[in-house]
Order: structure tokens, then C-alpha cells, then sequence
């Protein structure tokens, strides 16, 4: 809330530098702000008496979207990449797939990784899945770690990887 919006009798008021003005009445804070060419701005209006400073509120809100804005860039939304395997793997297929899943975790991605397909005579095999996807993860756990153990639910068995350690610097 700025200027006229703010509605409290009495406000604690606080100078351009930051300083104490002390509790005064609102028409005299808007007064104060008014001779600086400036703007009076609720920086807690929950407070009590609220608490209010003079500032140059355009200026203000520039620099807080500055600040959110490099805050942002700054941050990494990881993203989850995908990697299908199968019941009957061989084992340079998923030295393969292991590579490339290690590349996505060096990259700070998180890496699902999953088996299809695991109905009729297969479903009662399903630890062949799981063991496979066991193997899996001992070839990629130099990058990951196991965020979600391998686990059946219908016809499908995942796992989940997170990196081990992101990168600091991109």
C-alpha cells in the first residue's frame, strides 16, 4: 500500500536512509513524504501502528524485480529425463542406455528409468525386472543416487535417479 491507500491514524514512520522519525499521524507522514518528492510505503501494514517509509516506490519496485529476476536466472529447474528398458535386456544394450543416462545426471537432470510391459507369464518374473534395474543403477551409481527404489505397480516397474552432485557452475 502506498500514499492514499494507506487508511491506520497513527503509522511508525521511517526516514529515506532508513532512519527512526518516530509514531506520528498519517497526514503528517504524508506531509513528510510529500516535501521529499517522494512516496510513503506500508512496509508491514499488519504491525501495530504499522510501520511505513518514505521512498521512491517506483525506483523500490525496479529493483525487486531486478533482484527476483537474477534469482531466477540463477536457478535450475531439473528437468526428468526418460529411459526405457526391457525384461530381457542383454547386457551391451544396457551398458549403452547406462551412458547415455549417466550423461543426463552429469547434467543435473533426473533420469526415470523404466520397464514396460510386465503382464501375463512375465508378471510372475517380475524380480528379473527389478533385477535388472538393480544392475542398472550399480552402472550408473559413480553419477546417481536412487531417489525411488524399483517398483511395480501394474504393468510397469520404475526407478527413479537423482545426480549425485550438480553442477555448481553452468
Amino acid at each position: 500500500m502506498i500514499n492514499e491507500q494507506i487508511n491506520a491514524k497513527e503509522v511508525r514512520l521511517l526516514g529515506e536512509n532508513g532512519e527512526q522519525l518516530g509514531i506520528v499521524s498519517i497526514s503528517d507522514a504524508r506531509e513528510k513524504a510529500k516535501l521529499a518528492d517522494l512516496d510513503l510505503v506500508a512496509i508491514n501494514p499488519n504491525g501495530t501502528p504499522p510501520v511505513c517509509k518514505i521512498m521512491d516506490y517506483g525506483k523500490y519496485k525496479f529493483i525487486v524485480q531486478k533482484r527476483e529476476k537474477d534469482a531466477k536466472k540463477k536457478q535450475k529447474a531439473a528437468d526428468i529425463k526418460g529411459m526405457e528398458l526391457s525384461m530381457r535386456i542383454e547386457e551391451h544394450d544396457m551398458l549403452y542406455k547406462a551412458k547415455a543416462v549417466s550423461k543426463f545426471l552429469q547434467n543435473g537432470d533426473k533420469v526415470k528409468v523404466i520397464i514396460k510391459g510386465v503382464r501375463g507369464r512375465m508378471a510372475q518374473f517380475s524380480h528379473f525386472g527389478i533385477d535388472n534395474m538393480n544392475k542398472f543403477f550399480e552402472m550408473v551409481s559413480a553419477d546417481a543416487i536412487m531417489d525411488q527404489k524399483p517398483t511395480l505397480s501394474g504393468s510397469v516397474i520404475t526407478m527413479m535417479l537423482a545426480p549425485k552432485n550438480t553442477k555448481q557452475n553452468n
